[in-house]
């Protein structure tokens, strides 16, 4: 296991995208990893092939960029009653979550990257989970993380470093940690070529591309708009 190598969780979102450059600039072995779970939104698996694509030409990040795990998780969506893994509306839950919440996926996430991890010698696990402008997913918070770390270190024997770059930040704020990090640039490409719209809808918006009515739609235009300086 060497210090200077990293696991990214990128499923293909402005978050997690925004995590994938802010490991390449710390560490210089980084991989990245991806799940199928039957997600609705499954074009995120696509549109991620795209922007790892210009994270590789990418004059610097190119050579620290190295290979893609994509795991089938058909399971988690078998078991889920979730508006993320069935055809129904999003909506709140009676118990103040909404119905895109499927429990046990970032737990389930970031143990099975933990795994890989450990079969690759990848000491650091980033991913984009966030409780500052989120929808109150419970597998997001700070301490869920911190836990789950402590879990995976005594559990595998390891000592696993799980960084969450954007627990802190919403979603304007992470709009501009990826200028920070790579300038109009990456905005740019953030922008146009990653996804987060829960229905799959790719229709061009001057955010990126959605249906403009779900949460995540919603989410991202608003950061969007604070961090541009524009009206919705």
């Amino acid at each position: 296991m060497t210090n200077d190598s990293a696991l990214v969780l990128f499923s293909g979102g402005q978050d997690s995208a925004t995590c994938l450059a802010w490991a390449l600039e710390r560490f210089a072995q980084v991989e990245t990893i991806g799940f199928d779970y039957g997600q609705r939104h499954v074009v995120e698996l696509e549109v991620r092939q795209d922007f790892l694509g210009w994270i590789g030409a990418h004059a610097a990040w190119g050579a620290r960029l190295g290979a893609d795990h994509v795991l089938k998780l058909d399971a988690l969506g078998a078991i889920s009653e979730t508006s993320l893994t069935r055809d129904v509306a999003i909506q709140m839950e009676t118990g103040g979550l909404p119905n895109t919440f499927v429990p046990g996926r970032n737990l389930l996430f970031v143990t099975f990257a933990a795994a890989l991890a450990f079969r690759r010698g990848l000491r650091h696990i980033v991913t984009g989970v966030c409780e500052t402008d989120y929808s109150g997913y419970p597998d997001c918070r700070d301490d869920t993380l911190k836990a789950l770390q402590v879990a995976l270190n005594l559990g595998m024997d390891r000592r696993f470093v799980v960084h969450t770059p954007l627990m802190w930040r919403d979603k304007a704020a992470t709009w501009r940690l990826a200028e920070e990090l790579g300038g109009a640039a990456l905005v740019e490409a953030v922008r146009a070529r990653t996804h987060s719209c829960y229905l799959g809808d790719r229709t061009p918006r001057d955010w990126g591309a959605g249906c403009g009515h779900c949460p995540a739609c919603e989410l991202r235009a608003r950061g969007w708009h604070e961090y541009a300086g524009t009206d919705a």
